[in-house]
């Protein structure tokens, strides 16, 4: 589906959805749909690592209530202990869902000391583009490994997508390789829409597609009037700013098996933590 098609679609109106059902109708606290909203820490890269509990109390302050983290030099709890980060998240009335990790290395250790705190996901962030289609198999069976290490703990594993899963290569989607050769039992998604809309694809077509695989996804935003093409330089902007259509996508989500929101911000137009102030403000008071 090219750009064109896509911002149709995007830009149609609702009409046909019940919007009041599709989070059984309640509102947070901040007066939007989302329940419980989630920030990727990735999004505060720069400022983390020199003051992690400072950070996550700023984060708290602007309305998170969930936390996605990922392994900095001091692991994904940032130099405390498994234990002693959950009881500062729920000190700020915050709670840590999951994390990015290298699901390559030590990942029995990652996935005890993640189900020891009630983590729900650990989630591998990044493959690259491969060099051929069976690499992608190859990779959805290391998925299902890490899963069945997951289950045991007590949590799940899920893949995070970039634009390349969502390109065609050699006349299949990537995405659909790892999807229909990933178990169901073990293996989740979590959709980046950004990435998705960036390869020309309809994040709504996608979930539709595999109900209840996508789990997580990473809302960001994609400057308006940018070109889309592969290898492009990040185009992501303030959520709430850009052009990708989110009180349409995000009506459609809930009904299709999202249960985490989380934010992530990759440029930044100012100061990373007024990006994501920001984009916490307009997330907490979308109604759809």
């Amino acid at each position: 589906m090219d750009r064109k098609h896509f911002l149709q679609l995007s830009s149609s109106a609702a009409a046909g959805l019940a919007f009041s059902s599709c989070f059984g109708g309640k509102k947070s606290a901040g007066g939007g749909t989302i329940k419980n909203l989630g920030i990727q820490l990735y999004s505060l890269r720069d400022d983390l690592p020199k003051d992690p509990k400072g950070i996550l109390k700023k984060v708290a302050s602007f309305g998170y209530k969930e936390i996605e983290s990922y392994e900095g030099a001091d692991g994904m709890f940032w130099g405390m202990k498994n234990t002693d980060f959950k009881k500062y998240m729920t000190d700020l009335g915050m709670t840590i869902v999951s994390s990015h990790c290298d699901h390559t290395k030590d990942f029995e250790r990652k996935a005890a000391e993640a189900g020891e705190i009630g983590m729900k996901y650990l989630i591998c962030p990044w493959l690259g583009k491969q060099r051929n289609l069976d690499d992608y198999k190859k990779a959805a069976d290391s998925f299902n490994k890490a899963g069945a290490i997951c289950q045991k703990n007590g949590l799940r594993f899920a893949y995070h997508n970039h634009d390349y899963s969502f390109r065609l290569q050699n006349g299949q989607f990537p995405q659909d390789i790892m999807m229909k050769n990933s178990d169901p039992a073990l293996v989740d998604f979590e959709m980046d829409m950004y990435w998705v809309v960036t390869a020309g694809e309809d994040p709504a077509k996608w979930m539709e597609k595999y109900r209840w695989r996508f789990k997580l996804c990473h809302v960001k935003d994609r400057k308006k009037d940018t070109p889309f093409k592969e290898g492009e330089e990040n185009q992501s902007c303030i959520v709430g700013k850009g052009s990708i259509d989110y009180k349409t996508i995000l009506s459609q989500a809930k009904k299709l098996g999202m249960q985490h929101y989380i934010l992530e911000q990759e440029a930044y137009e100012k100061a990373p933590l007024e990006c994501v102030k920001e984009g916490a403000a307009y997330l907490n008071q979308l109604v759809f």
